[in-house]
């Protein structure tokens, strides 16, 4: 009997929809953690974000006394909504274990890292935010990192053209 098959990473990927993503967040933020976390919307909301209609690049992620909340997060209205259209810049909840909250939390207060979203997706029909810890880049930390790209770019290009003689 043929044991059964795993099912491979591309495979439970593909049952992501991403949504939005926060592609300046590498560029501007050294990302020490990630973590997963779930969104609490409204219904139109939710098919706002199906038609793909979000920006996250000024998000950020501010801790009340409530729990986590993305702040600055651009959903735009869904416009068969009509009077029960949400705010589309409005503050929405975050999903996260306890000792994950207390654990950014904490680490956001002490040392003055930040907490940025980088993408918004559906994972099996469900809107999850992937998070990260981060701390700001300085301008020469930007500057080292381009220059270190170009370097591994040229050798690459150099290898590709030995290769083809």
């Amino acid at each position: 009997m043929p044991k059964p098959q795993k099912k491979s990473e591309k495979a439970e990927k593909s049952k992501e929809q991403i949504v939005a993503q926060n592609r300046s967040a590498s560029y501007n933020y050294l990302l020490l953690e990630r973590y997963e976390a779930g969104l609490v919307l409204h219904g139109t909301e939710v098919k706002a974000l199906r038609q793909g209609k979000a920006n996250i690049r000024d998000a950020y992620v501010d801790f009340k006394a409530t729990g986590p909340w993305l702040v600055n997060a651009h959903i735009a209205q869904y416009m068969p909504g009509g009077p029960w259209n949400h705010e589309p810049l409005g503050s929405r909840k975050l999903l996260l274990h306890k000792n994950e909250i207390h654990k950014l939390a904490g680490r956001t207060e002490a040392k003055g890292l930040t907490v940025i979203p980088l993408r918004i997706y559906f994972r099996d029909g469900i809107a999850k935010c992937e998070i990260a810890l981060a701390q700001g880049k300085k301008t020469w930390d930007r500057r080292q990192d381009e220059r270190t790209k170009e370097a591994r770019r040229e050798a690459d290009q150099a290898m590709y053209r030995n290769r083809r003689r």
